[in-house]
């Protein structure tokens, strides 16, 4: 993946379709027309579950930078193992107990290095899309006993105010037309598809459940129609 022949190769992919990434929760096709962009930078990243190859993207409409984690080839066209995971600074960095989300990527990383094919896509929409600061403000609302959906409305925020469209964009530019997804979300199954990304399959991803997350999670299935199965 060094070579320039392989630097080459992603550059090629890399290059994003026409769309705007504007919207809050969105999975409808943009609006708006405007190229999508990607920084040109790609490299290789080993880590302790495979040696992937680590391509990064700017959305112009936001100034987000986010990246994608690819293992394997993609050219052949037939389905590839795919993960949307939006960032989380206290579950993925800081081993926070209150949710589920790093545990999540680790099994992620570990099910994509076991097929020995697939991607993540990691976007930078910390705290469901309302940011850090607002994520920690809504963290002291639910210690005094809301649970996150009320935390969020009670600061002025959505349920869940990401945007998917951008990450569509960039599933697409790595070739990829079919997916097996690993998620419990039905929005981003939805949002894939709105983009022509067609998901063959939907993989549960249960990981990181515990007793001080349980509420959390509860609230996601009954509240924001994440899926248990």
């Amino acid at each position: 993946m060094t070579s320039q022949s392989s630097e080459k190769k992603y550059r090629a992919i890399g290059q994003l379709p026409q769309g705007d990434a504007a919207g809050q929760n969105a999975v409808d096709a943009p609006a708006g027309a405007g190229p999508a962009a990607m920084s040109g930078a790609i490299c290789r990243l080993p880590t302790r579950f495979a040696d992937f190859a680590l391509h990064g993207y700017a959305d112009p409409a936001t100034g987000l930078e986010h990246v994608a984690l690819t293992l394997g080839d993609f050219s052949d066209g037939a389905p590839v193992l795919l993960r949307l995971h939006s960032e989380c600074l206290t579950g993925d960095t800081l081993f926070s107990l209150r949710c589920d989300c790093g545990p999540q990527l680790e099994a992620s990383l570990r099910a994509i290095a076991a097929e020995g094919r697939g991607a993540l896509v990691y976007l930078r929409q910390e705290g469901r899309g309302i940011g850090l600061i607002n994520k920690i403000r809504a963290y002291a609302l639910q210690d005094t006993g809301a649970d996150t959906v009320d935390a969020n409305r009670m600061l002025g925020f959505a349920d869940d105010a990401r945007d998917y469209r951008f990450a569509a964009h960039i599933v697409q530019s790595l070739g990829i037309r079919q997916a097996r997804l690993l998620t419990n979300n039905p929005l981003k199954v939805r949002a894939l598809e709105a983009q022509q990304v067609e998901v063959v399959e939907r993989i549960p991803l249960h990981a990181g459940a515990n007793p001080l997350n349980h509420r959390y999670l509860s609230t996601k299935a009954h509240r924001m129609g994440h899926l248990q199965d």
